[in-house]
Parts: C-alpha cells; structure tokens; sequence
C-alpha cells in the first residue's frame, strides 16, 4: 500500500478516529502488495495494530504452504524485517490465497483430505515462524459446496489445534500465540458447522465489503461499497446487509473485521448530462474492469477536473462526481468517516483496508 494513498485520508481524517475506548481492542488491519515493499517504510505505522502480507499459497503436489514466487523468500524477510525496525508493536500476518482468484479445485483437494490438511497445517505454522509473522489469514473467500464448506470447518479445527500444541511446546521461547483469520465474500458460510468453527477457532473474520456493484456487469452507475442499501432506490447490497448476515447467522459481532476500499470504479456515461446515481451507462472507464484505486481517482481529478464538485451521497454513504462521460463512484472522507462510526456503533472489532 504506497504510503501517498495512507497520507490522503488517514492523516486527515482517520487518526483521531482510531482510538475508540480502551476497554476494547480496536483492531485495525492493512493489506499490503509485497511488490510495494520498498515503499514501506514510509508507511505511518501508528494508523495500524496489524499488517498482512498476501503471498503464500498452496503446493498443488505436496499441500504445503509455499511463497507465491521464488524472489518472495528475500521479499518477505525484507519485509518482516523492516516492519520490526520501525514498529515493534505491528502485528504482522502472513496471507493465504488469492482471495477469488485462488485455485478452487487446489484448495478443494486440500481440505477434503485428511494427510493433505496435515501438510497444509504443519507447513503454514513452520512458515510463519521461520519468518517471524504472528499469524496467517485463510483466504480462500468462497467455498461454495456443503462438503468444501465442511471441511473448512474441520481445518480450522485441525489448524487451531495443531497451533496450540506448538504454542506449550514452545512455551520456553515467549512467541505470542499464533493468530489465526479468515477473509470471506460477503454473506456467511451456509454451513453450521464451518460458521460455529469461525467462531471456535478463528480469532476474527475479514468480511468482504466492496464491489458489490461493478461497470463490467451493470449498464448503470452504482454504489460500489454501500454502507446501507436502499431497496426502493434500486440498490439494496451493502456493507449493513453483509455484516448484519454475519452476526444473525451466530458470528459475534466482535469476531468481525470491515473492508474499507481504497478504490471505486468508473464508469462510462451513455448522456453527460444524466450523471446522478443509477444513470445509464455502457460500461466501464478508464481500465477493463474499471477499478481505479484512490490514488488514481485524486490524481484524475487533480490532473483534469481540479473544480469538479465531488457529491456526497448520504443514503448509500458513498462519494461520487462525474467529468464528461466518465463517473466515478467511489468512498472519499465523508464515507470513511461514516463507515468507521458504523463499525465502533456495532461493536465490530475493527476494520481492514484493501487497496
């Protein structure tokens, strides 16, 4: 995460946000690009309680954990390296998965089979100890079988099970017991048993609260990142909807981590003139898919709209303004600062933010 996008909104918005009372933890995550490492070290890091690094994956032979690309081995241990000299205090958590590119058939096989977890299990503790991270985040985010969904369910257990033993057998080294998460799209898993697993196991989930609506699949603007949906107005998925799902279907509310975006989408107008929320459009702007990141969208209006009014949209919580036949939809400071509020009034545990 380049330290520029961190400075737009946390320096003016966020920091005064951050420390709720201090009877509970607040947790608040960054993901970060391994590729961005040499800019880590401008990174505020009192803005954050925990960073994770997304780049292992799963052995396709063996089942056991491995770095994404053989130059990530120096490019980890850079990065754990540094994260320490700055701040002590950061939690670091290493990724697992590529989130909804992730090799379903891979990570299917994986937690069918009993040996196969095994490998899985040992290999990811081994991992994240040899290299010093204090957990490791599951993200596969969408099992979507009743058996794979099960047998996520046994994985945690197996994985929680497997980390405490080493924790007593280590107990001598004073390493902090290992933390265990998740990231997972949206709704909860239809499975009981993985649900009540989450719950057993996992320390907290990171929910999936973005894109719910994306130029490639709409011929209209949309709320990208609703905080609240509005059925009437034609928009109804949202962040309230997901979380909300979360905690009926028995996942404590402070077992809950929200996505904050720091990116939105844009979209190419079929009239200039009809620009509001739910206008016709032919697609995205810009990029293939649309996605334009935070840095990009102030720089565009920086660059080619430095007077452009940028709306704030109170119902769908969301920021969003429109130069020629390009809109953009996207959250601003107004947004984040709702979404925080959001999240503290919910007694969520904290927030994780995704670039």
């Amino acid at each position: 995460m380049a330290s520029i996008i961190i400075s737009i909104i946390f320096h003016t918005l966020l920091y005064s946000e951050l420390h709720p009372a201090k009877a509970k933890p607040w947790i608040r995550v960054g993901y970060l690009n391994l590729s961005k490492v040499s800019t880590i070290s401008g990174i505020n890091y009192d803005l954050f309680t925990h960073l994770i690094c997304p780049s292992a994956d799963i052995n396709s032979t063996t089942y056991q954990l491995s770095l994404s690309l053989p130059s990530d081995d120096n490019q980890i241990a850079k990065f754990v390296d540094t994260v320490e000299k700055e701040n002590p205090s950061i939690t670091i958590l290493l990724s697992i998965g590529q989130g909804m590119d992730t090799n379903y058939s891979i990570y299917s096989s994986m937690v069918r089979n009993s040996s196969h977890r095994k490998s899985f299990i040992d290999s990811s503790i081994r991992i994240a100890r040899l290299y010093g991270f204090q957990g490791l985040d599951f993200a596969w985010t969408a099992p979507n079988t009743s058996t794979d969904m099960f047998n996520v369910g046994l994985l945690f257990d197996e994985w929680r099970i497997a980390a405490t033993k080493l924790e007593a057998k280590n107990s001598s080294r004073q390493q902090s017991q290992l933390i265990l998460t998740a990231r997972f799209l949206y709704s909860p898993p239809a499975n009981s048993y993985l649900l009540n697993s989450i719950q057993r196991n996992l320390n907290w989930v990171h929910a999936v609260t973005a894109s719910y609506y994306e130029p490639v699949s709409t011929n209209f603007t949309a709320p990208p990142a609703a905080l609240y949906g509005s059925s009437s107005g034609g928009f109804a998925r949202s962040t309230d909807q997901v979380l909300k799902a979360w905690i009926e279907r028995g996942l404590s509310a402070d077992k809950l981590v929200m996505g904050l975006p720091f990116y939105g989408y844009a979209w190419t107008l079929v009239k200039p003139e009809d620009n509001g929320i739910g206008a016709a459009a032919t697609g995205p702007a810009l990029h293939g898919n649309g996605l334009v990141t935070y840095k990009e969208i102030k720089n565009y209006i920086k660059n080619y709209c430095p007077n452009v009014q940028v709306m704030y949209n109170t119902i769908y919580v969301m920021n969003y303004f429109s130069t020629r036949t390009i809109w953009f939809g996207f959250d601003d400071v107004e947004a984040v600062r709702a979404k925080i509020a959001y999240a503290k009034e919910k007694r969520l545990l904290g927030y994780y933010v995704w670039r």
